[in-house]
């Protein structure tokens, strides 16, 4: 598997490189376990894709800031680096979905305050949004727990490799580069950390398991100001 390994100086080549990386075997079986348990009553929240804006989840708090994930994160955003939003996915026969290609590039705010080169913006659940310039993306990424074995089976997310170094991209351009470049399957163990780039294009197709593929997603910045005046909301 491409950008797949245990050695922090290969995936982090990998991550600058391709535009993400596995990292296996962080979280132990009884660990993801104990996880999924204390991750109960959020599951119980979700819908069609998940529950968003669940940092302030004592649990997902708890592991956002775990060490093992700062070591992942600092080296890449630096040492101010902090987590500011998660989500918890949760792909099953009940709540099954597709994404088409795309990237990951609005970002929670504080305050709406308007910027060259940022917008457009929304609200989502009380969260003001913004649509981020590439400089700004460039200082954020995403670590995502596996919660379930992720296989061909049951959705697994698909990315081209090295389009985040492409800058933000248009619908159309991410269309035709979606047409004219192979992806990567990223099939990833139980307990294993995904590491992605937010301007890497990416998508996933639909499950055909009966098996779940669940996923803290977590983001982390590498300072609270993004672009000197606008500042992240946590969510």
């Amino acid at each position: 598997m491409i950008g797949s390994s245990g050695d922090p100086a290969l995936w982090h080549q990998a991550l600058d490189e391709q535009g993400f990386a596995i990292v296996p075997g962080v979280f132990s079986p009884s660990e993801t376990v104990a996880l999924l348990v204390s991750l109960a009553d959020l599951a119980e929240r979700s819908h069609r894709a998940g529950v968003r804006h669940v940092l302030s989840h004592p649990t997902v708090n708890m592991i956002a800031r775990d060490r093992r994930l700062m070591r992942m994160v600092q080296p890449v955003l630096g040492s101010e680096a902090f987590p500011f939003r998660a989500t918890l996915f949760d792909k099953s026969p009940e709540s099954n979905w597709l994404i088409a290609w795309h990237q990951d590039t609005a970002l929670p705010l504080s305050e709406k305050r308007e910027m060259p080169g940022w917008g457009p913006w929304s609200v989502k659940a009380g969260v003001t949004y913004a649509h981020a310039p590439a400089k700004a993306l460039e200082g954020v990424l995403a670590l995502r727990v596996h919660l379930d074995n992720s296989m061909q089976e049951n959705g697994p997310l698909r990315v081209l490799p090295g389009t985040h170094q492409m800058g933000v991209l248009t619908d159309e351009q991410i269309s035709c580069q979606s047409k004219g470049q192979s992806s990567v399957e990223c099939l990833v163990a139980k307990g294993s950390v995904f590491a992605i780039r937010p301007l890497i294009i990416h998508a996933s197709s639909k499950s055909r398991s009966d098996n779940p593929r669940r996923v803290l997603h977590i983001e982390y910045a590498a300072r609270p100001n993004i672009d000197g005046i606008l500042t992240l909301a946590i969510a």
